[in-house]
């Protein structure tokens, strides 16, 4: 910056919080500040003193202040190279000043187009221009220009700018920071734009011709799914608070790759149930979950669903955990690799992290907000070349809807069974078959080929105890053998989508051992 040209900031910001320490701490510095409307009469009130751009471009704003900031004053100003002759003769010739610093954020467009119901006039309105272009001017010029885009920026920039200049790798850094926020920012509006165009299909609407992801680097991770692997987590401007996403770490070792997906699937689980639940993941399927009327006794019936396959596993409450579970799960002959819950009581969490073994490396993840609904979006698959796109499985089926086909109805004790099978049965991996009893998974079958594979595990897993349990399956009985190895288990009712060719051989196989079965209508794969 020429030493003839006094410090000079422009200002102009939606965001305002933590803006008033930051342009006072510029104003000691010596800058002078020039700013536009609500950001003026902000700075104004809390006696800060600025100004007004119209006073510097010689030009009202107008237009409901549409119009304030698009001025050769402004951008040659923003653009203008002062130590190149050209350049500064310009600026001399048409009395522009330069820019040392443009502290600018946008209208809240994101925010105001998922607000519901919002009108087409209103997100219009919430479309910047202003303040993109003075962006994105600075960050061309960040040679010359520092652009500071986020409150969570200004201590590090105000520390800076004490020692002197902005040091150029910073400027650079703050450039790259800002074309993110300007190519996020238009992204928005493109689909939104496409939702509301005319002729667009409800289709159109949901899946836009063309779709850019932005995310924000959380963590960098030791390694992926397997050591030789590199990987990283990325998450969303704003996730929703019932999200790992908006999960925070309390205690124990880094999080790996694997942690993460079972983490997340422990979280979609036990968000399921309203009772007090525990569920208990293991290379993303669940070996064991239960319901009670304690967590204590919840956990109990979760453990106890496959022992042996729950060391080492990732367990998901969705009450605080307290001492009583904390007592269970620092047994001798547990272990266990990560928790996620709500929160944790102070005596639960003193436990878990200084009573087992495994105190100094088990990891506790909480997220209050784990219960809440949270608004159905999409769910994205990698594949070589491309990315698969479909709305998530979220939400409860309607009961409404489920049939029972058999001579036999089901017990109270064998619907509320049904249900929980159910419930745990979408969250398994395809072919997931799941055996429950009492409120606790007794046996899983997952990612079998064959339906009848997972009967068979399933069967196995449940050791002898599912006489008078029920069984799910996430897809229809395509024949009556996994019917048939079912009630040889002792399988007393059956939940199941229905829809194939064979179903009255099924049907006809339930009503020959006695067994109960419910239609939900409904497919829950995954793949």
């Amino acid at each position: 910056m020429a030493a003839s040209f006094p410090r000079r900031a422009l200002v102009s910001v939606s965001d305002k919080s933590e803006l008033v320490p930051f342009i006072k701490g510029l104003v000691g510095l010596g800058f002078e500040i020039v700013s536009t409307g609500g950001t003026r009469r902000f700075l104004l009130e809390q006696q800060v003193p600025v100004i007004d751009i119209s006073e510097y471009t010689g030009f009202p704003e107008m237009m409901d202040g549409r119009v304030k900031t698009l001025h050769p004053r402004v951008h040659g100003g923003l653009l203008g190279r002062p130590d190149l002759a050209e350049d500064a003769h310009s600026m001399q010739e048409h009395g522009i000043l330069p820019f040392e610093l443009v502290v600018c954020n946008l209208y809240p467009f994101e925010a105001t187009v998922a607000k519901p119901n919002v009108s087409v006039a209103e997100a219009i309105e919430n479309i910047d221009i202003g303040g993109p272009s003075m962006i994105r001017s600075a960050s061309k010029n960040h040679a010359y220009v520092g652009v500071v885009t986020r409150p969570s920026q200004y201590a590090r920039v105000l520390e800076a700018l004490r020692a002197g200049p902005l040091p150029a790798e910073l400027r650079v850094e703050l450039a790259a920071a800002a074309f993110e926020m300007t190519a996020r920012y238009d992204r928005a509006i493109a689909d939104y734009m496409a939702r509301i165009s005319s002729g667009a299909t409800d289709t159109a609407g949901e899946f836009p011709a063309t779709l850019s992801l932005c995310l924000s680097r959380k963590l960098e991770l030791r390694y992926g799914e397997n050591p030789h692997q590199q990987a990283a987590l990325y998450v969303e401007a704003a996730p929703p608070a019932a999200s790992l996403a908006a999960a925070e770490q309390l205690h124990g070792k880094e999080l790996s790759y694997n942690n993460l997906l079972d983490l997340d699937a422990a979280l979609n689980l036990v968000r399921e149930f309203t009772d007090p639940a525990v569920v208990v993941l293991k290379h993303n399927n669940p070996c064991g979950a239960g319901i009670g009327t304690t967590l204590q006794q919840a956990f109990e019936r979760a453990w106890a669903g496959d022992p042996v396959s729950a060391f080492g596993s990732i367990l998901g409450f969705n009450r605080p955990v307290d001492a009583d579970v904390a007592a269970a799960l620092c047994l001798p002959d547990r272990f266990v690799e990560a928790i996620i819950a709500p929160d944790y009581t102070r005596e639960g969490f003193e436990a878990l992290t200084t009573k087992p073994k495994w105190k100094a490396n088990v990891r506790l993840l909480k997220c209050p907000a784990l219960n809440d609904p949270r608004p159905a979006g999409r769910d994205y698959r990698r594949v070589s070349g491309g990315l698969l796109v479909q709305t998530t499985d979220e939400g409860r089926d309607p009961e409404n809807e489920w049939k029972v086909v058999t001579k036999r109805q089901p017990t109270e004790a064998e619907l509320s069974d049904l249900r929980f099978a159910w419930s745990v049965c979408r969250h398994v991996k395809s072919n997931a078959i799941v055996f429950a009893k009492a409120g606790g998974v007794i046996g899983v079958g997952a990612g079998q080929m064959s339906r009848v594979d997972s009967v068979m595990i399933a069967s196995q897993k449940s050791q002898g105890r599912s006489a008078g349990g029920v069984v799910a399956s996430d897809a229809f009985f395509p024949f009556r053998d996994g019917i048939d190895l079912a009630a040889k288990a002792g399988i007393a009712a059956v939940i199941q989508p229905g829809g194939s060719r064979n179903d009255a051989e099924t049907i006809a196989a339930c009503d020959e051992h006695g067994m109960a079965m419910l239609f939900t209508a409904r497919r829950h794969f995954r793949h």
